[in-house]
């Protein structure tokens, strides 16, 4: 999210204005240079991701659509001079005084009309949250964030549904920038754009896809240049690391970036994502019915012989971690995820093949259950993107010469439903 004064046509002054909620009247008054903001002759651009599968984004491409037709709108405001009798002006440049020690030239209209819309840590206010995020600092700042929005949000949407995505969104934006008031406390500069949110995007992306590629443009010139592809979490951990936590650390003043607000988004996707797998998109299904032939004591074992797929699934459930970790219960484990699988019981089958994935030692019964929680995602609750990452993890860890059929089947329907990375292959 960032903050604009008269900056709108000068993209010189806004170099700083990549992928970022850009405070940007600071960065005017300051002038942080380009060397500052990461573009000394280098440069490191995400142009897309992979596996996209098919599937029409609709939320994403109308919160672009949306975001560009505001800052169209806005645009005629940015050419025409402030006038000095505007209240909104007035108050904006005693707030830059104030707080920064400086009278501010130039402004235009658009900064006053920032200055009520955009979000100001001490006065906040519901609708000025929401309307910060559409607001822009300059071209460089929309191309930027709708660039990330592009690339990333289309997997999300798709893995959280529509609605679910457009809450998701408005709700880390809106994350985004209690956290950036937080760090600004009682400062009345206020800050816009949609970074916020789309870090919340990034989080919820982080968690969910691990084992996705995006195509990078690298441009180090003249010692590389080329367009690479590497995983996910390490673009996003540049991202988080060396373009919000190292600068927040130790730049010197104000850089022009609302860092808090990218920090705080994207915790709070990550947050999300993980309440969401644990309570909500992996919930088992109703309890079910206990035989009544059937005693309740024993272990394993004992209730899958006697054929209580409850009572088994609830002794696997009780089973310490540290056993499933020195390797017992392999085959019970399997065999007791294969019945329930087979009993209509998708979910509960899924929770017992994640467990042995994150805790069992051996190998073979490790790959087993990646690609039975893949089958399962595929093909029964309809979650390819999902599918792809337990995949993805199979085949990078070793599959056992037995189990590549089942692999092989399981890729050849991805790739039919949509691109697979090149670096995801069988030998």
């Amino acid at each position: 999210m960032a903050t604009v004064v008269g900056v709108l046509w000068k993209p010189e002054l806004r170099a700083e204005a990549d992928f970022g909620a850009d405070l940007g009247v600071e960065s005017r008054l300051h002038s942080a240079s380009p060397n500052q903001r990461g573009y000394n002759g280098s440069m490191f651009l995400p142009l897309g991701d992979s596996p996209n599968f098919r599937f029409t984004p609709w939320v994403t491409w109308s919160l672009i659509a949306l975001n560009i037709l505001v800052f169209l709108s806005c645009l005629p405001m940015s050419l025409r001079p402030a006038d000095p009798a505007d209240p909104a002006v007035r108050a904006y440049a005693q707030v830059l005084y104030e707080e920064l020690g400086t009278r501010p030239q130039g402004m235009s209209a658009y900064d006053g009309f920032v200055f009520l819309h955009g979000f100001k840590p001490a006065h906040a206010r519901v609708t000025n949250i929401l309307s910060a995020m559409f607001l822009h600092g300059g071209w460089m700042h929309l191309i930027g964030n709708m660039l990330f929005l592009w690339i990333y949000g289309d997997n999300v949407e798709y893995r959280l549904g529509r609605i679910g995505y457009l809450l998701a969104y408005l709700g880390t934006g809106a994350a985004a920038a209690l956290a950036d008031g937080l760090l600004r406390h009682g400062s009345l500069i206020p800050s816009i754009g949609a970074s916020g949110a789309i870090s919340g995007v990034l989080g919820l992306y982080f968690i969910w896809f691990p084992k996705n590629r995006v195509r990078v443009w690298i441009f180090l010139f003249p010692i590389f240049m080329d367009i690479v592809e590497l995983p996910a979490r390490f673009v996003l951990g540049v991202f988080l690391i060396i373009d919000n936590i190292l600068p927040m650390l130790f730049s010197s003043g104000h850089g022009g970036v609302a860092h808090g607000a990218h920090l705080g988004g994207f915790a709070a996707g990550v947050g999300l994502a993980l309440l969401l797998d644990r309570y909500v998109l992996r919930k088992p299904e109703a309890p079910m019915r206990r035989s009544v032939n059937v005693p309740v004591p024993g272990g394993l074992g004992t209730h899958l012989e006697q054929g209580d797929l409850s009572g088994a699934l609830d002794a696997f459930a009780r089973l310490p971690k540290g056993i499933i970790a020195r390797g017992a219960e392999a085959e019970s484990g399997l065999e007791l995820a294969g019945k329930l699988q087979n009993e209509g019981h998708f979910r509960s089958a899924l929770s017992v093949y994640q467990r042995l994935s994150q805790h069992h030692p051996d190998s073979r019964t490790r790959a087993a259950a990646r690609l039975g929680q893949a089958r399962i995602l595929l093909e029964r609750l309809r979650l390819p993107a999902e599918a792809y990452q337990q995949l993805a993890a199979a085949i990078r860890e070793g599959l056992p010469r037995e189990l590549e059929p089942e692999a092989r089947s399981l890729l050849r329907k991805l790739q039919a439903m949509g691109s697979i990375p090149r670096g995801i292959r069988l030998a």
